[in-house]
């Protein structure tokens, strides 16, 4: 169903999220000028880790660019599973906290689904608890994960049809690879989810309409995998010799895909742009808003 493009679209995620900060942005305003108070997320980071700290500030100067308010909670890499669970244990009992997010990874020792699991599923933006889990699977209303939410977008914004589409997800993470597998089920495609004990990958792809390749493998969608006119979406992010890649060759790609995501400026700041708006859902689910 796809056709030979005459060039192949690199999608600048930055100018897209930008555009969907600013329908928050105003929505937010509305909600300032009837007299009600913002959306609050609150961001939960244990350890010190750069990079952890690097996508806290992100975050924060988001929510600042919105109108949103956004509150951060540092604690110790030290500090007990047990004291962790306390902390998101008081954020779910704030009435102004409507988003908690607890930043991964977690130090050694902790275990991310049973932290997880203790928050307030109607606060969980970040759509890993197992309620909200259940809820996306039986297609029901949900928070669902932020990255599956930005591509569903991002293919909505550049009209990639869907119904009827083969879509191929490589990689089967619960944040990313199941999560988008089913948003693609209920937008009508038809999906293979492949991994990487996959036989015949590349088949599979040279089939494919829309691939997502959220394997964490250096540039294994090459050209040749693609499907002349295809959607294809890269997650992945790899260190290699100092410099970070992608899961899609994306110059080998050019020509071929009619769109492309780069591993720079591509999802990324489309995921924190749905972390927003998913706070802001939770804000008006909660607040009757």
């Amino acid at each position: 169903m796809a056709t030979e493009p005459r060039s192949t679209i690199v999608v600048d995620g930055l100018a897209l999220a930008n555009e969907l900060r600013a329908e928050l942005a105003s929505e937010i305003a509305g909600l300032v000028a009837a007299r009600r108070r913002p959306p609050c997320l609150a961001v939960v980071l244990v350890g010190d880790d750069p990079a952890s700290a690097s996508y806290i500030k992100g975050k924060r100067r988001a929510c600042e660019r919105v109108g949103m308010g956004s509150v951060e909670h540092k604690l110790a890499a030290t500090v007990s599973e047990a004291a962790v669970l306390e902390r998101i244990a008081a954020l779910n009992r704030d009435a102004g906290i409507d988003g908690i997010l607890v930043q991964l990874p977690l130090p050694k020792g902790m275990r991310p689904n049973q932290v997880a699991a203790a928050i307030d599923p109607s606060k969980d933006v970040d759509g890993l608890h197992p309620l909200n889990a259940g809820r996306l699977l039986l297609g029901e209303p949900c928070l669902a994960p932020c990255t599956p939410l930005a591509i569903l977008k991002l293919l909505e914004r550049f009209e990639i049809p869907l119904a009827g589409a083969h879509a191929v997800v490589i990689g089967r993470s619960a944040i990313v690879g199941k999560p988008i597998s089913i948003l693609l089920l209920q937008a009508h495609a038809t999906v293979t989810m492949c991994h990487s004990r996959t036989r015949g990958l590349a088949e599979h792809c040279r089939r494919a309409d829309v691939i997502v390749a959220a394997a964490g493998v250096q540039r294994l969608v090459r050209g040749d995998w693609v499907k002349p006119g295809a959607a294809v979406i890269d997650i992945g992010v790899s260190e290699v010799d100092g410099e970070l890649v992608g899961d899609v060759d994306t110059e080998g790609v050019m020509g071929v895909a009619s769109l492309v995501t780069p591993h720079r400026r591509g999802v990324g700041p489309l995921t924190i742009t749905l972390l927003l708006s998913n706070t802001l859902a939770a804000y008006r689910a909660r607040c009757g808003a």
